[in-house]
C-alpha cells in the first residue's frame, strides 16, 4: 500500500516537461511525405519513357526502311522526291539515326538507375542535336534546290515543312537541355523534341504521304500527346506544363507552316534560301 501511495504522489508528466522535438525532425516529417507521394507517382516513369523510346525507334525504322535502312533489299535508292542520295543527305541520315540510338540509350540508362552515365552521355546528346539542326537545315535546302518534294508539290512551298521541323525541334531541345536539372520538365521536353522530328518517318508509311501534311503530322503528334497526357493524368492527376506548351507548339506549328508556305513572301524567301 505504501508503494501505491508513493506512486500516486509522483508528479504527472506535463506537456512543459516533455522532451522537445527538434525542428530538423519536424522538417523531415513534413518533407518526407511529399517525396514519397512523388516517388509513388513516378513509379512507372522508367517503364513509360523507355517504352516510348523503343516505340518511336520502331516507327523510325519502319518509316525509313524502304528508302534507307533496307533500301538494298527493296531496291530503292532515292529521296522522298525520287532523287538520289547526296552526301549531305547521308550525313543527315547518320545523325538522325545516332539521335534515335542515343535517345533509346538514355532512357534505358535512367530505367536501370545509371543516372551518372546518363548525365555524361547527355553532353553527346547536346552535340548531336546541334549538328542535327545545322545538317537538317542544310539537307532541306539541298532538297529544295534539287526539286525534292512529294509528287505534285512545289519544292519551295514544301521547304516550310522541314525548316519548321528544325525550328520547333530547336526550341524544344534547347529548353529541355536548359531545364536538365528539373527532371520532370526535362524528360517531357526531350520527348516532345523527338516528336517534332518524327513526322518525317510517319509520312513514309504506306499511303500516308499522299494524304498531306495535316494527316502525317496529325498521325504523329496527336497519338503521342494522347499517350503522354493520359499517363500524366493517371499517375499524377494533372498534366505537366511541359506537355501543355510543348504540345501546343507542335500542333500550332502545322497550320502556321501551311499558311506561310503559300504566300508570295515565303516564295521569295525560299528562293533566296536556296540561291535561285
Amino acid at each position: 500500500m505504501r508503494e501505491i501511495a508513493l506512486f500516486h504522489q509522483l508528479p504527472a508528466a506535463s506537456p512543459d516537461r516533455m522532451p522537445p522535438v527538434r525542428k530538423s525532425q519536424m522538417a523531415t516529417v513534413a518533407t518526407s511525405q511529399p517525396r514519397r507521394q512523388q516517388a509513388a507517382a513516378g513509379a512507372y516513369d522508367r517503364m513509360f519513357y523507355s517504352g516510348m523510346a523503343i516505340a518511336m525507334a520502331v516507327i523510325v525504322f519502319i518509316g525509313f526502311a524502304r528508302t534507307y535502312y533496307l533500301s538494298a533489299y527493296f531496291g530503292t535508292h532515292g529521296t522522298i522526291g525520287g532523287g538520289p542520295f547526296s552526301t549531305i543527305i547521308r550525313v543527315h541520315a547518320m545523325l538522325f539515326t545516332t539521335w534515335v540510338l542515343l535517345f533509346t540509350a538514355q532512357t534505358s540508362l535512367v530505367a536501370t538507375h545509371r543516372v551518372a552515365i546518363h548525365r555524361r552521355l547527355g553532353v553527346a546528346v547536346g552535340v548531336v542535336a546541334a549538328m542535327m539542326i545545322v545538317v537538317g537545315t542544310a539537307t532541306a535546302l539541298d532538297l529544295a534546290r534539287r526539286g525534292g518534294a512529294p509528287p505534285g508539290v512545289d519544292p519551295l512551298a514544301f521547304l516550310a515543312i522541314p525548316l519548321g521541323d528544325m525550328a520547333v525541334f530547336s526550341v524544344l531541345i534547347a529548353t529541355a537541355l536548359y531545364l536538365r536539372r528539373k527532371k520532370e520538365a526535362h524528360k517531357r521536353l526531350m520527348l516532345m523534341a523527338y516528336t517534332a522530328i518524327l513526322a518525317a518517318a510517319v509520312a513514309r508509311f504506306p499511303g500516308v504521304l499522299p494524304l498531306g501534311p495535316l494527316w502525317f503530322f496529325g498521325l504523329t503528334f496527336l497519338p503521342i500527346l494522347a499517350f503522354c497526357i493520359t499517363y500524366d493524368l493517371v499517375t499524377r492527376r494533372r498534366v505537366h506544363p511541359a506537355y501543355l506548351w510543348g504540345g501546343a507548339l507542335l500542333i500550332l506549328s502545322v497550320p502556321v507552316r501551311l499558311m506561310i508556305s503559300s504566300t508570295p513572301t515565303w516564295h521569295r524567301l525560299a528562293e533566296m534560301f536556296v540561291g535561285k
